[in-house]
């Protein structure tokens, strides 16, 4: 006798196309788990991370340049990756750098997909001047490369906020300069696919029957252009990740007493040439496995939803 049970949402989803790509793709498996150590490695650095860095009770300056898997000439102590200039574990910093360039890569694109998708929705459902007005905005800001963009309106920034609360908003503020300088791709896409949805009959009967605009483009639009936005959301992460890297290494991002990955590399290049290399290798070596994995993934992604290639 056949189980006639309706199947968990769980087993719907494994034996769902997506699913099955995935199992088949072993450069999406690999990224998939390459990316998915370093996030736990980030989530959960408190209780990995043989110290806390940023503790300067736990620092021993004694321990200062100490080579990987090497004990200190002074103390004796040995670290996985050695210590950096002031006696931190390098292996800790980076979980705890990862933390950051995480929460501030996610939040960026976060934002950006807030503002690009009510954009996108907006101009592609009332057209006329609504349409004109955000897609020139949209079209002056794709002239200008997006590091460019996030350094002015970070500069703009701390030109505002009191030099008292600078330290203290810095990460919001570059994660306020990464978001506003990637929507437009959001908003592009949405507003293509808005105007393509906003002519079917479905949305047309929802027209004659009274459903507000909003309720529209919530409950009936929106949905059917999360595809798209899901994959650029995806490779949006991997270069927002990297944005945060280069504008901290630039000295103008992420504060010293919060380091991320890019304050990380920062640091490691002052020392690459006097031979202390692994302040600098294994910092370098985590932000480009994150953002290739997490860059991979998009690829994947964008492969697996597109129905020509399913």
């Amino acid at each position: 006798m056949q189980d006639t049970k309706p199947r968990g949402r769980l087993f719907r989803i494994w034996d769902s196309d997506v699913a099955a790509s995935f199992r088949r793709s072993p450069v999406a498996i690999i990224s998939g788990l390459v990316a998915l150590i370093i996030v736990l490695a980030a989530i959960f650095a408190p209780w990995i991370a043989p110290t806390n860095p940023y503790d300067p009770s736990s620092l021993n300056l004694m321990d200062g340049f100490t080579p990987p898997m090497q004990p200190n000439a002074f103390t004796g102590s040995t670290y996985l990756m050695g210590t950096d200039n002031q006696g931190r574990d390098v292996f800790s910093t980076i979980l705890y750098g990862a933390r950051i360039s995480l929460f501030v890569g996610v939040s960026a694109v976060l934002l950006a997909m807030v503002l690009g998708i009510s954009a996108g929705l907006v101009a592609g459902y009332r057209g006329g001047w609504v349409d004109a007005v955000l897609m020139r905005v949209a079209d002056v800001q794709l002239s200008f490369p997006s590091i460019l963009i996030a350094l002015l309106i970070f500069g703009v920034a701390r030109g505002i906020i009191p030099p008292t609360q600078r330290e203290a908003m810095a990460i919001w503020v570059l994660i306020v300069a990464i978001g506003l300088s990637d929507w437009v791709q959001f908003a592009r896409v949405v507003r293509g696919a808005t105007m393509v949805e906003k002519g079917k009959e479905y949305v047309q009967a929802a027209r004659v029957i009274g459903v507000s605009p909003l309720r529209i483009l919530i409950r009936h639009i929106l949905p059917t252009v999360m595809g798209p936005v899901l994959v650029i959301a995806t490779i949006s992460v991997a270069l927002a990740i990297i944005a945060e890297a280069t504008l901290s290494f630039l000295g103008v991002g992420v504060p010293p007493t919060q380091p991320s990955l890019g304050t990380l590399i920062r640091i490691g290049q002052q020392f690459l040439f006097s031979g202390e290399w692994w302040i600098l290798l294994f910092p370098a070596l985590t932000l480009l496995a994150l953002a290739l994995s997490v860059n991979m993934l998009g690829d994947w992604l964008r492969d697996a939803l597109n129905p020509r290639l399913r």
